[in-house]
């Protein structure tokens, strides 16, 4: 996935064969393919249809173009900085969105040797992760969760998050900040992330990076695109990685595939078909344990150790899979009207046996002493208690958008609404007692920091019974309208309705009981905002948003949450989006502030979730990217936090008063490159934050802040045929708290690691 160099033609100009004419644009009455989209948006989107070229006029039809030229197309895979997105459901340009939007292309993933989507968030400032109960990739954006749930999308579609993703079938990555229920419905508090499938393309283009690491990595990653007629292309994309360590605990063993097949491409009728399945059989670091300063000092702190230690056993592991099939299609009425639906159904599991390892007590410690910062040694012991999960989810969903532009009453309009469904089921299983008809499994071991991770239990012999399942049925409808009210000044205005009805049984493994919850919820919400646009190159924006978050956000109920209305949150933001006059470099600037208006908070009189808390976040942040010179490029993500606070809360919530956890109050990345010579290109960055404290906000505990800096070297040894490049990751060794729970541990983040990747073109 090594980028080509700017300076010679784009792949898809040298590759690329003439578009054939353009035949006449035929009659949307003939017999226009309109399957799922027109069933789902007759009974209540139709009147959105009757522009003149949906009544069968066809001399008002405007010819219908291949939408996506050669330089879009690579723009990602060639350059840091883009200018679309479609995490706003339809393409649109990134200035004409009254919200903040970073899009991490394939290009910066391939320069800084990001494999998986963790990774690739670190380089968008205002992230930071919660080391879960279960294992989850808990984000935190702009200080609030992306729900483990909600808020993470592949192509548009929600897309669970308990299995470890990969970034090799993905195009670019894009993060928009703030509220955006408006658009995906519950969730999207902090904001949302858009994970871009690559697609096939219209042209013949084969890529094979070979990479050997520390730690005996090795990963082999093939990109073969084939042009398989005038408008049609095949795309398939594969991944094998095996590591002993990953940097930080873990050792790789995953394998990927994906196929994505596109048959006429900028034609009328575009249809796609796409399969995508990930296998993970990789170990886990479920953590390292804080450890007191002194005896006379309760503070807890990092214990000193390599980033890449493992005090897990021998028998831990984390094993998953992401299965799912897709088929899109884009209706075009006209070169401003398109229709696109798409339905996905997929398959995921995981099944985690892990090991929470702590201090063990000053009685199992040399001498009876306690451990603490002062007395640490290859001799302190460490007890490893067992976190497993195991848990399954299927998925079907649906949905329709139409984008237009028009012009009514002397005013432009870019209108943009779509209805879409979905169908979640979510099954959990736990492991049976010996009293509950299964065996006891015996105690894992204690070891000693010398010892590292010894000792095995047979996670095999476990008797595994379904302890959960989540069931739940929701569908929106949504529509926004972005209207040119002067030469400079647009208005957008949007509103969505949700509608979802979920149920959730618990089963006792014991008796066998059975326990019902059921819970149906009915919600509004709204956009709105002003873009003042005085030049092509110059886009200022005000706009405010709102969401929610249901009780049943994380696939499940209980008798205190079962009956709680949604929480609801706003966001402010005033913003820009500026680019240079040569058009090599674009800005953005955002000054927010995040509210949750009736945070749940567990009432302690009566045990039930109430809507009694409150928070807020106020900020600022800003993106750099582009070209300095022709050969010098940059990119750059800042977000400071100055004021986040809990306003109010019941008992037991993190304090009232306080700043609230996994928000540090400064962070950011910085990557820059320069083409030294035409075959030698060198880059360098860093990465930094604050300190910061877990959930539940412990008085005594903060992570150190933390810089860590990365650098690259690339040379052409043959001119568009053989790329090699050189990775070091975290030169210093610098030993961090990556992702942090509460006072019982933290995931380190990677030491220092070298990669050599040799991209092979045919």
């Amino acid at each position: 996935m090594a980028h080509k160099k700017t300076r010679r033609p784009a792949a898809a100009d040298r590759h690329r064969t003439p578009a054939p004419s353009a035949a006449p644009a035929p009659s949307v009455t003939d017999k226009a393919v309109l399957p799922l989209g027109a069933m789902m948006f007759a009974a209540s989107m139709g009147a959105f249809a009757q522009t003149p070229a949906a009544q069968g006029d066809e001399k008002t039809l405007k010819p219908v173009v291949v939408k996506a030229d050669a330089e879009r197309e690579q723009e990602g895979k060639n350059t840091l900085r883009t200018t679309t997105t479609r995490i706003g459901k339809g393409k649109q340009e990134l200035r004409d969105i009254p919200q903040s939007v970073t899009v991490v292309t394939e290009k910066l993933m391939d320069d800084r040797k990001i494999d998986t989507v963790k990774e690739a968030l670190k380089m968008t400032s205002g992230i930071t992760f919660l080391a879960a109960e279960g294992g989850e990739e808990d984000i935190r954006l702009r200080g609030f969760p992306l729900n483990t749930t909600g808020d993470l999308f592949i192509d548009g579609m929600r897309d669970p998050a308990f299995y470890d993703r990969d970034t090799f079938n993905f195009d670019r990555i894009e993060v928009m900040r703030g509220s955006a229920s408006m658009l995906f419905g519950r969730g999207s508090t902090g904001g949302a992330v858009n994970q871009v499938n690559k697609q096939a393309r219209l042209l013949d283009e084969t890529q094979v990076d070979l990479t050997l690491g520390s730690h005996q990595y090795r990963r082999v990653v093939a990109d073969i695109n084939l042009k398989t007629g005038d408008d049609s292309a095949l795309r398939i994309n594969a991944m094998r990685t095996l590591a002993d360590n990953n940097g930080a605990g873990s050792s790789l063993d995953k394998y990927g595939f994906a196929a994505d097949y596109r048959w006429g491409i900028g034609t009328r009728d575009e249809f796609e078909v796409g399969f995508f399945y990930l296998e993970n059989n990789n170990g886990i670091n479920y953590g390292l344990p804080y450890i007191r300063k002194s005896a006379t000092d309760a503070t807890l702190t990092t214990i000193p150790v390599d980033p890449k230690s493992y005090y897990g056993a021998k028998s831990d592991y984390n094993h998953g899979s992401a299965g799912y099939a897709s088929f899109a299609h884009t209706h075009r009425f006209s070169s401003d009207t398109e229709l696109v639906t798409k339905v996905r159904k997929g398959d995921f599991n995981r099944d985690q046996r892990a090991s929470t390892v702590r201090i063990a007590g000053a009685a199992l410690q040399p001498g009876g002493i306690l451990a603490t910062r002062e007395n640490f040694s290859n001799d302190t012991v460490l007890n490893r208690g067992t976190q497993n999960k195991i848990q399954s989810m299927e998925n079907l969903f649906a949905q329709s958008d139409l984008s237009t532009k028009f012009e009514a009453l002397g005013l432009k309009h870019q209108v943009l609404t779509g209805v879409d469904f979905a169908w979640e089921k979510k099954i959990v299983r736990g492991a049976r007692t010996a009293a509950q008809g299964g065996v006891t499994i015996p105690a894992k071991p204690t070891t000693t920091i010398g010892g590292g991770g010894t000792g095995w239990v047979d996670e095999d012999a476990r008797v595994i019974g379904k302890t959960g399942e989540f069931e739940s049925l929701s569908a929106g409808v949504y529509a926004q309208d972005l209207v040119q009210v002067a030469p400079h000044w647009k208005l957008l205005a949007g509103l969505r309705y949700d509608a979802m009805s979920a149920q959730y049984d618990t089963f006792n493994l014991t008796t066998n009981a059975v326990t019902n919850y059921q819970q149906s919820i009915y919600k509004m919400s709204n956009r709105v905002g002003v873009l003042f646009q005085p030049s092509d190159r110059h886009s200022f924006h005000l706009s405010y948003g709102t969401s929610f978050n249901t009780s049943g956000d994380t696939y499940s109920y209980s008798a205190a949450t079962v009956n709680t209305p949604p929480e609801k949150s706003m966001n402010l933001e005033l913003g820009a989006k500026i680019d240079s006059a040569d058009r090599r470099m674009s800005s953005r600037f955002a000054l927010f502030r995040g509210v949750k208006l009736n945070e749940r908070n567990t009432d302690p009189l009566l045990n039930i979730a109430v809507l009694s808390g409150k928070r807020h976040a106020t900020g600022f942040e800003t993106d750099v990217i582009g070209k300095i010179t022709p050969r010098w490029e940059v990119y750059g993500s800042y977000t400071w936090i100055w004021d986040a606070e809990i306003d109010k809360g019941a008992e037991g919530a993190e304090g009232v008063g306080r700043r609230p956890s996994l928000i540090p109050k400064h962070q950011g990345t910085l990557w820059s490159t320069y083409q030294i010579t035409e075959k030698l290109r060198a880059g360098a960055g860093a990465t930094a934050r604050t300190k910061m404290t877990p959930n539940r906000n412990p008085v005594n505990l903060y992570s150190d802040g933390y810089v860590t800096y990365d650098a690259m070297a690339e040379y052409e040894a043959i001119p568009e045929r053989l790329t090699l490049k050189a990775n070091l990751i975290n030169l210093t060794n610098k030993f961090y708290a990556d992702a942090m729970y509460a006072n019982g541990h933290y995931i380190p983040g990677f030491g220092r690691t070298y990669y050599l990747t040799a991209s092979i073109k045919f």
